[in-house]
């Protein structure tokens, strides 16, 4: 299927590695030029010498999107390289404080609701007057099942957050399609990626890797990077153009096990 992205101008944060990563290749086999950001410089220009090899460009950012001033100067090169931004991909999110609520302290909420909702919103409102009526722009929130499962959730507060990000979502939605701009989320389940946490507690412990996942992943294993950037990159395609506001689980179906509130690491 012909995507109808060829050409278009992705901007993917988050971009150096795992399901950013994947999702920028993704991107690139559908002939779209690039602006990947990262933390880390030297991981950035190590995924934009892959990313080469199929995008029309690749344009690369050093930033911190959590940092007001990295998010503008993010925004700024990419429109200004390509004239306007077609499709955003806020990939950036991690977890953050303990499972209980009772004493989670302020800075742990505000940290994990900054990294996982607030620049999300700021990327937003600062791309989307370079989006607007470019006749097929999209922008896609990359949330988690631990947004609507607390069994599932790696803390309170990132469950919170990526909750709120799924609310966010249909809002922006609604306000941004008079500027002809889709709004949707991807809600990934447990992904297994080279070095996370998941792969770490695979090779650590295999028998008990081999438990959980025949308890609670009803297809047996559990996700990959790309399969969650085959999704992605579909909701960001003018062949999703009626799909807008919504949140799409990948997850395989995953099941809370062996106890409601566990993760074995």
């Amino acid at each position: 299927m012909d995507l109808g992205l060829d050409g278009s101008v992705a901007l993917i944060t988050g971009g150096s590695r795992g399901i950013g990563l994947a999702t920028a290749a993704c991107f690139a086999a559908e002939g779209c030029h690039l602006v990947i950001s990262a933390r880390n410089e030297a991981e950035l220009h190590g995924a934009a010498d892959k990313l080469r090899e199929k995008a029309r460009s690749v344009t690369t950012v050093a930033a911190d999107v959590t940092v007001p001033e990295d998010a503008d100067r993010l925004v700024r090169v990419a429109a200004h390289a390509h004239g306007g931004i077609d499709i955003l991909i806020n990939n950036v999110g991690g977890g953050g404080g303990g499972r209980r609520i009772v004493g989670s302290t302020d800075e742990e909420w505000r940290n994990t609701l900054e990294i996982n909702l607030l620049q999300t919103v700021r990327m937003m409102r600062l791309a989307s007057p370079h989006m607007a009526n470019r006749g097929h722009a999209a922008i896609v929130n990359v949330s988690s099942i631990s947004g609507w499962t607390p069994q599932l959730a790696g803390s309170g507060q990132y469950g919170a957050a990526k909750a709120a990000l799924i609310f966010d979502t249909e809002l922006w939605a609604l306000d941004l399609w008079s500027q002809r701009i889709r709004v949707n989320t991807v809600s990934p389940g447990s992904i297994l990626i080279e070095g996370n946490g998941w792969d770490r507690y695979r090779q650590g412990e295999p028998a008990g890797y081999a438990d959980y996942v025949a308890g609670g992943f009803p297809m047996g294993r559990l996700g990959t990077g790309e399969e969650v950037a085959d999704v992605i990159v579909f909701l960001a395609s003018p062949r999703a153009h009626w799909i807008n506001g919504r949140n799409i689980p990948v997850d395989g179906l995953e099941q809370p096990y062996p106890a409601p509130g566990r993760r074995p690491w």
